[in-house]
């Protein structure tokens, strides 16, 4: 399998990453996209799969920053002629997409939209094997662990670090773990580098990349990898968009790369974020 991070930022934009989405590929089963967050569009475009080559959808959640460019891809599509779509998520999932085409009523019945609805479990997604657990976050949100012919790949989706989620990714060769915030801001919904380290020490993973990244993690990037450490003792660095990774165990060909830094923010202490 190979993955590509189409987004890697959050809810507060900062002009150099765009929201929350994944794309998987692999050589027996068709691409596959994990969330769709604002941006996520154009990094398909950006890809050789294109937005034309994703007629699966898989989300986490519903928030806007996981959702956003949802009803863009479909119009995408249906003026690319690629009207097969399944959106596939958690309890809910039925009831946004039936929401936006309410909306949107030009929208109705311009795709073969088939949608479905899981939950914690194993499961099949567009010819992926999948495991799922509930995460902790301010809105019912599941994590994935995906099966792959070299190793798997768990994503947190939004979350305090848990042990479900670790437990979940034990053994993964890439863990792509929600990390949104240094250790002095105290946030619910989302796991400081201490606190995620304390969870997944004892785990064995290949590589675990920090996503779903707000701006105040900026210049705190090596201190935050620093907390991590020094509770995991297992690989961790950076996501950045644009970055693509096997998914593998085996560490030569698993390198991944250079980080990309958006602008300092700064963030209410306390606050509950999506």
């Amino acid at each position: 399998m190979r993955l590509t991070f189409l987004g890697t930022g959050s809810a507060m934009p900062t002009g150099e990453r765009f929201q929350t989405g994944l794309l998987l590929e692999s050589e027996a089963n068709d691409p596959l996209l994990v969330d769709c967050g604002s941006g996520v569009l154009h990094a398909l475009a950006r890809t050789d799969v294109g937005y034309e080559g994703v007629s699966t959808v898989l989300l986490t959640h519903h928030h806007l920053d996981h959702v956003a460019d949802l009803l863009p891809l479909m119009k995408a599509k249906w003026l690319a002629g690629t009207t097969d779509l399944t959106v596939v998520g958690p309890e809910g999932t039925r009831d946004l997409l039936d929401g936006l085409l309410d909306v949107h009523e030009y929208m109705q019945d311009r795709l073969d939209l088939v949608v479905e609805e899981v939950g914690p479990g194993e499961f099949e997604v567009g010819a992926y094997d999948v495991a799922a657990v509930e995460t902790v976050h301010s809105m019912y949100c599941l994590a994935y662990r995906f099966a792959g012919p070299d190793g798997d790949l768990t994503f947190s989706g939004d979350t305090e670090a848990t042990d479900a989620v670790a437990d979940l990714a034990d053994g993964s060769a890439v863990l792509v773990h929600d990390c949104s915030f240094p250790d002095e801001v105290d946030v619910a919904n989302h796991p400081t580098p201490s606190q995620l380290g304390e969870t997944l020490a004892g785990t064995d993973l290949g590589t675990v990349y920090l996503t779903h990244l707000y701006p105040h993690t900026d210049d705190h990037h090596d201190e935050m990898l620093d907390s991590l450490g020094d509770r995991y003792d297992g690989r961790a660095e950076f996501a950045r968009d644009g970055l693509v990774v096997p998914v593998t165990h085996d560490p030569d060909v698993a390198e991944g790369g250079p980080e990309n830094r958006p602008p300092q923010g700064d963030a209410p202490d306390g606050e509950n974020v999506e």
